[in-house]
């Protein structure tokens, strides 16, 4: 902490609690310069309105709100943020407390983390390794074609995207026996590429049709009325949102963003934009696709 000034007080402060209000605190302590230690319990600052998405009553997007602090806080040179950390003993008076902190152990080099979370997919503490009781996975006879993918790529340096994304453009989903393939055959842990099997939206772990409808729900859209256009093509399909008629020619999904307010409201299917739609507009699209499947 920094020396005590003539009054007795330490030009040091401990905020308790990393969420937007503690973030912020920090901050405006931060700027009047004054040495801040943001003391957080979880892993990592940003507290309950990170895993929001929008807030209430203005419906902002919560990270929007969030990230400029979190950028903020990070360059900050007078803060230190404590994570996995929690306060156990606080002492003294006001304006010369002694604080004791207990901070827990990451079992990682924070200076090299990314942030990823391998380490905790992999971690060896939680994930016991068993001996093999399966045999080895082989591809059926429809899908030979993986088998080709992945000799064409594995060789290669960062060979599991690309085998991804040709394997997706063969089934529009990833079939579990071609997942433990790859694994297999490219010495990726399983976790690790189910993890970005599922990230990705392009990406599915389920079957999908062979045209995905993304209806817009962004906020433009949707006080134009794209949950009518939702209803509609529920009905039209036969559908409730994200799944998928058994023929496998759509798939109904609703997103937040397709980047077209002024269009609003707007659906994809596939790479085709559709905007300023009506619900009488909607059986022509279906009747198109339907038509070219």
């Amino acid at each position: 902490m920094n020396a005590a000034d003539t009054n007795g007080t330490v030009g040091a402060a401990l905020v308790a609690g990393g969420g937007i209000g503690g973030m912020q605190a920090a901050l405006d302590l931060a700027e009047a310069g004054i040495k801040v230690y943001l003391v957080e319990s979880q892993p990592s600052i940003g507290g309950v309105m990170a895993r929001l998405d929008k807030t209430f009553p203005t419906n902002d997007c919560a990270m929007c709100t969030m990230a400029p602090r979190l950028v903020d806080i990070g360059r900050h040179k007078d803060i230190e943020i404590l994570s996995m950390s929690d306060v156990e003993m606080v002492s003294g008076r006001p304006g010369n407390f002694t604080v004791t902190v207990k901070k827990r152990p990451r079992f990682v080099d924070e200076g090299k983390c990314t942030g990823c979370g391998s380490c905790v997919s992999n971690c060896p503490v939680r994930n016991q390794t068993q001996p093999r009781t399966t045999p080895v996975v082989e591809v059926e006879p429809a899908h030979r074609e993986v088998a080709n993918i992945v000799a064409r790529h594995k060789h290669r340096e960062g060979p599991l995207m690309p085998i991804l994304q040709e394997v997706n453009a063969v089934f529009n989903y990833f079939p579990e026996d071609v997942l433990r393939y790859i694994s297999q055959e490219t010495g990726y842990a399983l976790s690790h590429i189910f993890r970005i099997a599922t990230f990705y939206s392009a990406f599915s772990v389920v079957p999908r049709g062979k045209y995905v409808i993304n209806v817009c729900m962004g906020t433009t859209c949707y006080v134009r009325g794209s949950g009518r256009l939702m209803e509609k093509l529920g009905d039209l399909l036969a559908l409730q949102p994200e799944e998928t008629t058994p023929d496998l020619k759509f798939t109904l999904k609703s997103v937040r963003c397709i980047g077209c307010c002024g269009l609003a409201p707007a659906l994809m299917v596939g790479n085709d934009v559709h905007g300023k739609l009506t619900r009488q507009d909607l059986a022509g699209i279906v009747r198109k696709y339907r038509e070219a499947a």
